[in-house]
């Protein structure tokens, strides 16, 4: 009888501790440890939304400078582990950069096999961020008798051949030329599609492929006529005014309708597909999240061009 009361005991405390085990394995689905959970799953999704981490090295364009350092201001809150170096220096100095791998994305206001051989260029990805449309200036001077030029007057301008402003209906004044090094790819697309190919003259003394120093140079000097993209001229300047070409106003709606030329798409390559923070930058501008931000600093959302431009190769 004492051998079976402890049979039935040891039962009982084997079901017991069965029940305990059952308990806690039911108590793991509870609304307290399910709040565990997702408290895991939001971190986790947190950690996700904090972003990419690394560094990336950036260099080239001026005209596409200006954007990118925009888009850093907000891509930096979403990837603060992320470290960015932007620097400018002409396409032609970013696309020789990318291709030695000395900095990570090259910007170019023209294609890579414009400025590199084509061995160099075959080693770069190209990602096309946005379009930039390209403006004559000229000091306010110039504007009060001479509002557009015809393309063959621009050619005779910039290729020296015309050298007073009287020439062309404006005052009796010589023509300063604010120019472009060799290097640059504003040079390279305005070459292109505002002087049809001719090379322009070069004024050595006031050189610059710095756009604000451009910018400021010919609001200081009578007669002087540059180039720059519509970015830089977001902030009114009484001493600045832009020149139509053939009629037409350098605009971002006439870009988009294809009245206007000068423009071209800003790239900025990779060696290689982009990845890291490269990668998640470009993403990034390329966004439609950020396309609504890009025209209010002066550049055309490529996607919303009704025209468009291929490669034109290599340049012989």
């Amino acid at each position: 009888m004492k051998k079976y009361l402890s049979i039935l005991m040891v039962a009982a405390m084997l079901i017991g501790t069965t029940a305990c085990s059952s308990g806690t394995n039911a108590s793991s689905q509870t609304p307290s440890s399910q709040a565990g959970s997702s408290e895991a799953a939001s971190s986790a999704a947190s950690s996700s939304e904090a972003g990419v981490t690394g560094s990336c090295t950036i260099s080239g364009s001026s005209a596409l400078y200006p954007l990118v350092k925009n888009a850093l201001d907000a891509f930096k809150q979403t990837n603060p582990d992320a470290s960015v170096t932007l620097n400018a220096g002409g396409s032609g100095t970013g696309l020789k950069q990318s291709a030695d791998g000395t900095v990570d994305i090259g910007m170019s206001d023209v294609f890579a096999d414009e400025k590199l051989t084509e061995d160099q260029a075959k080693t770069l990805v190209d990602h096309k961020v946005c379009v930039i449309t390209m403006a004559p200036i000229v000091n306010a001077d110039v504007a009060e008798k001479v509002t557009s030029l015809t393309t063959q007057q621009l050619i005779d301008i910039f290729t020296a051949k015309t050298k007073n402003w009287k020439e062309v209906g404006g005052p009796d004044e010589p023509i300063t030329l604010v120019t472009r090094p060799s290097t640059s790819g504003t040079r390279s697309l305005f070459k292109s599609y505002a002087l049809n190919g001719a090379e322009e003259a070069s004024n050595k003394s006031l050189e610059t492929d710095d756009s604000g120093t451009l910018l400021q140079t010919v609001s200081q000097h009578k007669g002087a006529i540059g180039y720059v993209a519509l970015s830089y001229l977001i902030q009114p300047n009484a001493n600045i005014k832009t020149m139509a070409i053939d009629g037409v106003e350098p605009t971002l709606d006439n870009t988009y309708a294809g009245k206007y030329k000068v423009w071209g798409y800003e790239h900025m390559y990779t060696k290689g597909d982009a990845a890291g923070v490269s990668k998640a930058l470009i993403d990034y501008m390329q966004s439609d999240e950020y396309g609504k931000i890009m025209e209010g600093l002066g550049y055309n959302v490529a996607s919303k061009m009704t025209v468009e431009r291929q490669d034109p190769g290599p340049k012989k």
